[in-house]
């Protein structure tokens, strides 16, 4: 006989499930979590790249608001009384005095200022070696151009985030920075004054500067980023990960581990890897001792100014140009400062517009979503390794005052030899990095032609010396040829099937040159056929 009443029937259930039924009927979230915590990602150590940018600027946000609390961004002059002892009685502006409260009074502030820092180097870091990947790899390609062009504005953002941040405190060496962009600014023809005059709230210093850099330190450029940066995980989520060639791999599916729990567990766990590396690095190495410059004042200059490394290009490019001037109409064009600017915004235009470069050169519309080893397109790997180069010439263009006093050299012969390098350097790097993808396009074919060298030397019946080779697994051989073989994109027939000449335009004809300069003859090694392979491994004399 059953014991069951009304009343058991009508039993609650828990009140966390009764919560979560609620919030279900509202906003759907179990739904959306049964689509999406299941998604597969692939599992490769370069992946990590992304992650590192990730977890990085979430720490910068979650410093930055507890610095907030204490930082006083105004620029009215205070006598100093506190207590780091060598700065009592100077006259400096509320901002460098609250920098230094931060650093010397606030529990916990200094060590706080210093990972909100190194996070800021890590994050930029991060994405300039994560852009990198995604450029070698090829992983830019459609239908992902958008989310390049999402990344390389949180690159661009970051940097002038990272510049507006490191000019709050104040201090002489950010003032030195800020003077120096004050100066691109008025290089500027015709519309410097006025963007100078706005931006600083009259002649420079002005008194409305460190306040505009605060708002837009805080508020505008992360509230940027953080929209781009979701924009950016909802495309990966959308267009799913890419993933390098492998058995069972297509552009077609995703192999990997699951959402959850597997990949989240390891995020969270490398989340906290990487927030320990930069507390770690934080407390052991010091980034920009304010106290040990001073207050901005603007009659003096801090000897061996350098912005932070990803400022370097741009700095390198200014300091090793010509100062070059030119007078028109009663007007002075100061050529040394506005050209580099100028140089400067072209390289970023295109960096961002590459992939639809790319596109249009070799013609290829398809979906790609799997990536390609550098060495099987040598020429974007070249294009890259080029642009890498120029970037590290002109860091050193940019500390040029650095490397002469350590290294004992001559500051202009340092100045000439970026000068010259610039122009040299990276079409070197092009020919060399191109010549070695070649090489090992050749040697792939020889290891899938002929095996992995087993280092056992066999002598043969009538005396010769050979090395066995031993073949290659089937996982081997394919990651060796899954790669596809482009054709060069053609102008075709100038006379129609009627013997009409048509006169091919100069786009057409320039496309055509640089699709045969990305896969014609002598750019690309043709990979092993099946034919071949057999013939090889079905005859005798194989070893």
């Amino acid at each position: 006989m059953s014991t069951t009443t009304a009343s058991d029937a009508k039993r609650k259930a828990p009140a966390g499930e009764r919560v979560a039924d609620w919030a279900d009927g509202r906003l759907g979230i179990y739904s959306l979590a049964k689509a999406n915590m299941r998604k597969i990602f692939p599992d490769h150590w370069s992946f990590m790249l992304g992650e590192i940018c990730l977890y990085s600027f979430l720490i910068i946000i979650l410093t930055g608001v507890y610095l907030t609390l204490f930082f006083h961004p105004s620029m009215n002059e205070i006598e100093y009384h506190g207590s780091y002892v060598p700065m009592q009685g100077i006259r400096m502006t509320e901002a460098y005095a609250s920098t230094l409260d931060i650093s010397f009074d606030v529990r916990g502030g200094l060590l706080i200022r210093q990972i909100h820092h190194w996070a800021a180097v890590v994050f930029l870091a991060g994405m300039f070696v994560h852009m990198m990947r995604v450029f070698f790899t090829g992983a830019f390609r459609k239908p992902r151009e958008i989310n390049w062009l999402f990344g390389f504005l949180l690159f661009v953002l970051g940097m002038f985030t990272g510049f507006t941040g490191y000019s709050l405190p104040d201090d002489l060496l950010s003032g030195t920075g800020v003077r120096f962009t004050q100066g691109a600014i008025l290089s500027m023809p015709i519309v410097g004054t006025y963007i100078s005059m706005f931006l600083f709230g009259g002649e420079f210093p002005g008194h409305d500067i460190i306040a505009r850099f605060y708002s837009i330190h805080i508020l505008l450029l992360p509230g940027i980023m953080l929209g781009l940066v979701v924009a950016h995980l909802i495309l990966v989520f959308y267009h799913k990960h890419t993933q390098f060639p492998g058995p069972g791999r297509t552009n077609k599916n995703v192999v990997g581990m699951p959402l959850l729990p597997v990949y989240m567990a390891k995020a969270g766990g490398f989340f906290f890897l990487v927030f320990g590396v930069i507390a770690v690095i934080s407390a052991l190495f010091t980034i920009n001792p304010i106290w040990a410059l001073g207050p901005y004042r603007p009659d003096q200059v801090s000897t061996g100014a350098q912005p932070d490394w990803y400022m370097g290009f741009a700095e390198g490019l200014v300091r090793v140009m010509p100062g070059w001037e030119i007078n028109l109409w009663g007007h002075t064009l100061v050529l040394g400062v506005f050209i580099p600017l100028v140089v400067f915004g072209i390289m970023l235009a295109l960096i961002a517009l590459y992939p639809f470069i790319e596109s249009w050169i070799t013609g290829d519309k398809r979906e790609h979503h799997l990536l390609d080893r550098p060495r099987n397109a040598p020429t974007r790997t070249a294009l890259g390794v080029a642009w890498v180069t120029a970037y590290m010439i002109m860091l050193i263009g940019g500390g040029n005052d650095i490397v002469a006093t350590h290294f004992h050299l001559s500051l202009n012969a340092i100045s000439w030899f970026v000068r010259i390098a610039f122009f040299v350097g990276p079409v070197i790097a092009f020919i060399v990095t191109k010549r070695i993808c070649l090489g090992l396009q050749r040697r792939d074919k020889d290891k899938v032609l002929h095996g992995r060298e087993s280092g056992i030397i066999k002598r043969l019946p009538h005396g010769e010396f050979v090395e066995i080779h031993e073949p290659l697994s089937q996982a081997h051989l394919h990651a060796l040829t899954a790669h596809e073989q482009y054709k060069p994109a053609e102008i075709g027939p100038t006379v129609d099937e009627n013997g009409v000449e048509r006169k091919p335009s100069r786009t057409q004809k320039l496309r055509a040159k640089l699709s045969k300069g990305y896969y014609g003859e002598g750019n690309q090694i043709p990979k092993a056929t099946a034919e071949e392979y057999k013939e090889i491994t079905s005859g005798h004399g194989h070893h």
